[in-house]
């Protein structure tokens, strides 16, 4: 098949996904050209099988914010028909299914017939898509869609609660490519993290607001009155400053580690005892799901989408939202000795493998043979 992605082209979720998720289907033979305003990072290549096309928006005066959608409706109209597309899978409803929808209006004026799916990643529908200024586009998009899917059940349980959905939304779950997974435990420089008697805990995340990250500076401290630890918090954010600054009330600053943006996580989490992930929502939870891809145990809340992938007393555990208390504790469970550290370690391993994508892409493909088989109604 020919099919075309849309997507954020950033380190959020969904543009991983997506730009991982183009690059498994061109594995398996399709023909994948990834259209956005510049080349996804993590796109490291372009072959045969792997096309980028970028969206130019020309900067006018006239337009205090300069009208993305439609250079992005455009440029899918003359790709689709340039390349003569099959498919046309767009991720993160907003503005994508939009663009999208509006590209098939256009095309079908031309007479071709291009099949949409939107899949739903999180923030999209929970907190952008349901303002009141996009909840009627959004809601028209996904309906105009011919195939939906949501990352989670969470996710589309949401998305029913939220929007007036006709269409059935078909649960995907994220996945992770074992076969490009650096996991090399040679190339890890332990020692220039922690002492050896230290364990090592982790967080990854933008630092918003959302990701509690004063939550992780409290279940660490927790941590620390019992067991030797270095904290090593990825990622940056505006809630940066209140991280150092509860650090520092807590007189743990100096066994933390602020990273900031890395292109290493991979390498960090391969030497990593512990991941924390006190969200308040999670559509999905892909740093978790990463986390213990590199036999890393989760200590997560029990939100949205965590539980579908962190399984409690096996993965790690699950807490509620705010209970750092509970969370510390949990931890500690884990730490308890050297044998049951190792046994949480390859139970997460053992469960993140269930996410394989090679697992996963089947589902998309069979859906995308689905769309192709079905009429478009009139």
């Amino acid at each position: 098949m020919k099919i075309a992605i849309v997507c954020y082209p950033t380190f959020g979720g969904s543009g991983v996904v997506a730009t991982e998720l183009g690059i498994g289907l061109s594995n398996r033979g399709h023909e994948v050209h990834f259209i956005t305003y510049k080349q996804p990072v993590r796109l490291k290549y372009l072959s045969a099988n792997i096309q980028f096309h970028e969206v130019s928006v020309p900067e006018y005066p006239l337009f205090h914010y300069q009208p993305y959608e439609l250079a992005l409706s455009t440029k899918l109209v003359n790709t689709i028909k340039k390349y003569n597309i099959d498919i046309l899978h767009v991720h993160y409803a907003i503005p994508h299914a939009y663009a999208g929808y509006m590209a098939k209006k256009m095309l079908k004026e031309d007479g071709y017939d291009i099949k949409m799916m939107t899949t739903l990643h999180g923030t999209d529908i929970t907190l952008v898509g349901s303002h009141n200024f996009y909840k009627g586009a959004v809601n028209f998009s996904i309906n105009k869609s011919d195939m939906v899917t949501s990352v989670s059940q969470s996710l589309k349980e949401d998305t029913l609660r939220i929007f007036d959905i006709k269409n059935e939304i078909n649960v995907i779950p994220n996945f992770i490519d074992f076969e490009n997974l650096n996991d090399n435990t040679e190339d890890c420089q332990r020692h220039m993290m922690a002492e050896d008697d230290e364990l090592i805990i982790t967080h990854v995340s933008n630092l918003r607001p959302v990701k509690r990250v004063e939550d992780v500076i409290r279940v660490f401290a927790g941590i620390l009155n019992e067991r030797k630890a270095k904290l090593i918090i990825i990622g940056d954010g505006p809630d940066r400053d209140k991280a150092v600054n509860i650090a520092i009330e807590l007189e743990v600053r100096d066994k933390v580690i602020f990273m900031g943006k890395s292109d290493d996580i991979e390498k960090i989490l391969c030497f990593s005892d512990l991941f924390l992930l006190p969200s308040e929502k999670e559509s999905f939870g892909l740093a978790a799901l990463e986390a213990m891809a590199h036999k890393v145990p989760v200590i997560s809340t029990n939100t949205g989408g965590l539980p579908e992938v962190n399984i409690h007393g096996k993965s790690g555990y699950l807490s509620e939202v705010g209970d750092v208390e509970d969370m510390a504790k949990n931890a500690l469970k884990i730490f308890k000795d050297n044998k049951t550290l190792q046994q949480f370690k390859s139970a997460a391993r053992a469960r993140a493998e269930e996410f394989n994508i090679k697992n996963v892409i089947k589902n998309y493909e069979d859906l995308y043979e689905e769309m192709l088989i079905v009429p478009t109604p009139h």
